[in-house]
């Protein structure tokens, strides 16, 4: 017995050498960009010579750094409020729906996370260039939904095949309407499901390069199109900089993900 937890220990200290190996191979290219937005040096040299924060200053001084962050927000949000309500919509549709082509539809729901990105972006280039909406606030909504949309029914009908539909079959039955037991009945819930649905669809419009590099105009960029441009005419430090921020807003809303899924657990 006693050589059977040994073994069991064996492997639990191996499994965690792993999963720490694993976190590092992951995390420290990050970490060497955080490092990096603090260093003293005009040039992206690492280990830095000196530490400080004048690129940060930079960074919120420039109003075409800020400009492009309100963008990346705006276009975030309004892409979370449609992929929410058009994810439920077609989740409810899939789960609860009878219809022939059902796993047919759902399949075709989930074709943008399939295909690569660069397809779908050269794609809505062209389409976008005959309707005149590249460079638009619109073009770049439709894009990143076409993206985030899939994330969106996938979190939203796992949350729905695991709610059991008797809560709101009771619900009709006191007297409620269909639509009125969905909305007081099921949407709590599901609220779980809806809110990390909404975090993973801003996630993905917040950090999409690809289709934004195709939908930009000289007017209109994102905060990933801003470091890209300017990732190819100078070095700067302030680049890392904000690439920083772009990863710890992306690391405080997965955190805010797990805790609603811990929570939803508990």
């Amino acid at each position: 017995m006693l050589l059977d937890f040994n073994k069991l220990g064996a492997w639990k200290w191996g499994l965690t050498a792993i999963c720490v190996l694993m976190a590092l191979f992951l995390l420290l290219p990050i970490l060497f960009i955080v490092g990096l937005s603090f260093g003293s040096s005009r040039w992206l040299i690492f280990p830095p010579p000196g530490w400080t924060l004048k690129w940060y200053a930079e960074l919120f001084a420039d109003p075409r750094w800020l400009g492009a962050a309100l963008t990346s927000a705006k276009i975030g949000v309004i892409v979370m409020v449609l992929s929410v309500a058009l994810g439920l919509l077609a989740s409810l549709a899939l789960v609860r729906g009878t219809f022939r082509g059902r796993e047919v539809l759902r399949a075709f729901f989930l074709t943008p996370m399939v295909l690569p990105v660069v397809i779908v972006a050269v794609a809505l280039y062209a389409a976008f260039l005959r309707l005149g909406l590249n460079g638009t606030l619109v073009g770049f909504v439709i894009a990143h939904l076409i993206v985030a949309l899939p994330f969106a029914i996938i979190t939203i009908t796992g949350a729905l095949e695991t709610f059991d539909p008797a809560i709101e079959d009771a619900a009709i039955l006191c007297g409620a309407s269909p639509w009125e037991a969905r909305l007081r009945v099921t949407l709590p819930g599901i609220r779980h499901g809806l809110f990390s649905a909404a975090i993973f669809s801003f996630l993905i419009s917040w950090d999409e390069v690809v289709l934004a590099i195709f939908m930009a105009s000289p007017s209109l960029q994102t905060l990933p199109v801003k470091v890209w441009t300017t990732l190819r005419q100078d070095l700067t430090p302030v680049i890392a900089a904000a690439s920083t921020l772009l990863v710890a807003l992306t690391v405080l809303l997965m955190i805010a993900a797990a805790l609603i899924r811990k929570g939803k657990s508990e």
